[in-house]
């Protein structure tokens, strides 16, 4: 059989709803386009952070038995390694063994050592050309751990014209390219860092959101969750969960226009990766790959809600002169006794906040980090049309991250390996979702997650979910998939069967009890 090519997308900290053809405003017209006429799930989970879900990702297993529980770090996070272990094989390793090229362009975060060389870097983990940055995230204008291979690329981000976002998808059409003119099938592995802060987009992709977020969290909510329901990825049994209680109404807010300039540099940010993105797939058409290629693209997690501080770090700050309080001149606004800066530009670094994150999500609640819905549900798009893949098909099933790299393998007619570097490896926990793709009706399994102590297991309808230090809820997917009505009072003993189940997976996989 002639061997697809598989490029596997990957976007950082974007929410369930953001995307045009998952109900967003935000303008994803190449994604919109590959999800509405290839394959969209609406039940496929991460992994709740970015590290642990690259891990599994890579792997086809739980990122606990990878090293990577909790973060790539050097202090040994949680007790675990914080380092990809010699224990798993990734999919590149497998698929440069059965003959393809294989490259990362961008965010890599497996490695406790970002910058000498260690057997967790992606060089060495199977991928023979490496573009992109080895730690978590950084300046779109000046990304520190820059690499070529695994020589310093620092200099390249000298240019006036650098930004990060466009030199991933640079590289990844230059590769492309360059096998598609070799006939060789290849893995192309693009992981962007968009739209993880820091806010940083140029002010034209900016200016073009000038208007849309002047709603407000709350109205945008509501509109997002009725075009979910048009797209007929969500029925009535995904309401709108309630506003993040710490979070103001959008009527009550302060500061509107600084608020609304934080959402539109994130939507600028996912709309620049959709561009580039437009750019890969033009690539596979030019070179005459389009349809044996496997597109898909997914996020590591849900929408960020982590809060950076209101304005620019120090180092930025004495670049720019700080207003009197209550005025504004251009970038420059005041918040009580806080200094705060419009982002978007070089020299601020800010998150978008928690009450954009909710809208980010909708219609779930919660965020990164937590393994409710708001955490772990990410869009997943699939587009192949050689694979007998059905047009505008959309998949309930649930599936999770340790499904990708069977389903990968699976399409390309490669056997996972029983070792790797000479020690046995676990086969991969996950199953070919290919039947699922193709428009079978196939059973669910049991799934499972844990993140920084918060857990859950999943068994067809039912969700048994807790965080950290937290009781169990349990709530019933079918019915209430925004996790608003919990059960566990009325089903004791499905409570109990549940939480055995995940006490057995989480023993098997080695989760470490948090601190």
């Amino acid at each position: 059989m002639t061997r697809p090519n598989i490029v596997l997308i990957v976007a950082d900290d974007m929410g369930y709803s953001d995307l045009g053809c998952y109900g967003g405003e935000i303008r994803t017209p190449n994604l919109d386009r590959l999800g509405r006429c290839g394959t969209r799930m609406t039940q496929f989970y991460n992994t709740a952070r970015c590290s642990p879900s690259r891990a599994s990702l890579l792997t086809g297993l739980h990122p606990h038995q990878t090293g990577i529980g909790i973060l790539a770090s050097p202090s040994r996070a949680g007790g675990y390694d914080g380092d990809l272990n010699d224990r798993c094989v990734t999919i590149a390793e497998v698929l440069a063994d059965a003959g393809y090229a294989t490259s990362l362009s961008g965010k890599w975060h497996l490695s406790a050592s970002v910058w000498k060389p260690s057997n967790s870097w992606p060089t060495r983990r199977g991928f023979d050309d490496f573009f992109g940055t080895l730690s978590g995230c950084g300046s779109y204008y000046d990304p520190s751990t820059l690499r070529r291979g695994e020589a310093d690329a620092s200099t390249e981000a000298r240019d006036p014209a650098f930004f990060y976002t466009d030199a991933i998808t640079d590289h990844a059409v230059g590769f492309i390219r360059r096998q598609a003119d070799a006939q060789r099938p290849f893995l192309a592995y693009v992981a962007y860092t968009a739209p993880h802060w820091p806010l940083h987009a140029p002010e034209e992709d900016v200016a073009g959101y000038d208007g849309v977020y002047d709603a407000g969290w709350d109205e945008l909510r509501g509109r997002r969750l009725q075009r979910l329901r048009a797209e007929g990825l969500l029925g009535p049994e995904s309401s709108l969960s309630t506003r993040d209680t710490t979070q103001p109404p959008w009527d009550a807010a302060q500061h509107k226009a600084w608020e609304a300039r934080r959402m539109q540099v994130y939507a600028a940010q996912i709309e620049r990766m959709d561009r580039g993105i437009g750019r890969i797939l033009d690539q596979l058409v030019t070179s005459g790959i389009r349809d044996d290629t496997i597109v898909v693209f997914l996020s590591d997690n849900g929408g960020c809600a982590e809060t950076l501080p209101l304005g620019a770090p120090e180092e930025f700050r004495a670049k720019r002169e700080i207003v009197p309080p209550a005025t504004r001149d251009g970038a420059h606004l005041r918040i009580g006794n806080e200094p705060t800066i419009d982002p978007g530009p070089e020299d601020t670094y800010a998150s978008y906040g928690v009450a954009w994150a909710n809208l980010s999500n909708t219609p779930f609640r919660l965020y990164k980090r937590w393994v409710h819905e708001g955490g772990i549900a990410t869009p997943f798009l699939v587009h192949w049309p050689a694979g007998g893949l059905a047009s505008g098909h959309i998949v309930r099933t649930p599936f999770q991250l340790t499904d990708v790299l069977p389903t990968l393998l699976d399409a390309a007619d490669v056997d996972y390996p029983r070792e790797n570097r000479g020690r046995e490896v676990p086969p991969p926990e996950g199953r070919s979702m290919l039947p699922a793709l193709r428009g079978a009706q196939v059973p669910d399994a049991t799934l499972f997650w844990e993140h920084l102590g918060n857990a859950a297991v999943r068994r067809g309808r039912w969700k048994l979910v807790s965080e950290y230090r937290g009781r169990w809820e349990l709530y019933d997917m079918d019915g209430d998939r925004s996790e608003m009505n919990d059960l566990a009072h009325r089903h004791p003993g499905l409570v109990t069967e549940l939480a055995a189940e995940y006490q057995h997976w989480a023993r098997r996989v080695g989760v470490l009890p948090r601190a």
